[in-house]
């Protein structure tokens, strides 16, 4: 099993949001992602509430079947509509993958 962790710090103001509305957006559209890409076995996202000086806004956890379902996901055209709304709101992103 794969494990894919991300964590974004996000602009102030993006898609005409703020940063709180934007923090609950991605929360939304990553867990819509949930049963409907391949290999994709668990998904979840986090909004954090310490909102400290080292603290990052949004963290996502989720679980595939293997490397290929990770490489799938990345390049699935449903993930590709979220990370276009991503990577705009987003000021920094740290990813981690690993094998469990």
């Amino acid at each position: 099993m794969i494990k894919h962790l991300v964590m974004w710090r996000l602009k102030d103001h993006a898609h005409g949001n703020d940063r709180v509305a934007n923090a609950r957006l991605f929360k939304e559209k990553l867990e819509a992602l949930a049963g409907r890409i391949p290999g994709l076995l668990r998904i979840e996202a986090g909004i954090d509430f310490s909102c400290s000086a080292v603290s990052f806004d949004v963290a996502l956890y989720s679980e595939f079947a293997d490397r290929k379902a990770l490489d799938g996901y990345q390049v699935h055209p449903l993930h590709e509509a979220v990370k276009a709304f991503i990577v705009e709101a987003s000021a920094d992103r740290v990813v981690v993958d690993y094998e469990d």
